[in-house]
């Protein structure tokens, strides 16, 4: 792979803080690859063969039932971390929302790495614990929130998230950014019917908190009551 030291993800990486050398180390035993819109990277129950850096693009985590139903878990932006260390099998399937581009390491060449560099596994296990946190962030959100205290939730969550493509993270988050779900996959992962989503875009729309030009395109008008409507609950 190129020089990790070109990568522009690399501050905010999960491999941020290695020294150059190890840096240097780490891309020998890496390799870019881009998967396209609709391609599994990951299959649930598979053994646990690959993790992976998110250059860029957007993935989703999914789950399924023995009847075949799926459910959205989690989504996956530019500079997150996919995969499972130091595990054997995969208990989630990931699968490309949008084109994007990985960093790829073999899950056990990668667990070796790691166990040689305590930064790296320090890391991993803060990794680890803020997707715990947000696990309990996101019981509140389903077990509380009302449908529009939801939408307005993800969209910011989805202005900000979107906004992270380079090395700095713009905590601001866009203005106007398309959405990488459809209607069904954002009533998905916030268990809500399509047509609840609908209907509550459609009176943010109407309200002048949100503008909507094209179904998967949203320009936020008012984002302070936008914010004010995500954190009533």
């Amino acid at each position: 792979m190129t020089d990790c030291t070109q990568c522009i993800v690399r501050n905010r990486a999960i491999c941020a803080g290695l020294e150059p050398d190890e840096l240097k180390a780490l891309g020998q035993i890496g390799r870019k690859q881009r998967v396209i819109k609709g391609q599994t990277v990951v299959w649930e129950g598979d053994d646990s063969v690959v993790v992976a850096n998110v250059i860029e693009g957007v993935l989703k985590v999914s789950m399924s039932m023995s009847d075949g139903r799926e459910q959205i878990v989690g989504i996956v932006f530019s500079s997150d971390f996919i995969g499972r260390p130091f595990g054997q099998q995969s208990p989630y399937t990931v699968t490309a929302l949008t084109d994007a581009e990985l960093c790829i390491f073999s899950r056990s060449t990668f667990d070796s790495f790691a166990r040689q560099h305590p930064e790296l596994e320090h890391k991993l296990l803060r990794r680890t614990l803020k997707e715990l946190d947000r696990a309990h962030e996101w019981m509140l959100l389903l077990g509380k929130k009302t449908a529009t205290e939801r939408i307005a939730t993800l969209l910011l969550e989805m202005s900000v998230r979107l906004g992270e493509t380079g090395c700095t993270a713009d905590n601001n988050g866009l203005d106007a950014f398309e959405l990488p779900l459809d209607r069904q996959q954002i009533g998905d992962v916030l268990g809500l019917t399509i047509e609840t989503v609908s209907r509550q875009l459609s009176r943010l729309k109407a309200d002048g908190v949100i503008y909507l030009p094209d179904r998967r395109t949203v320009s936020i008008r008012d984002r302070g009551r936008l914010q004010d409507l995500a954190a009533a609950a």
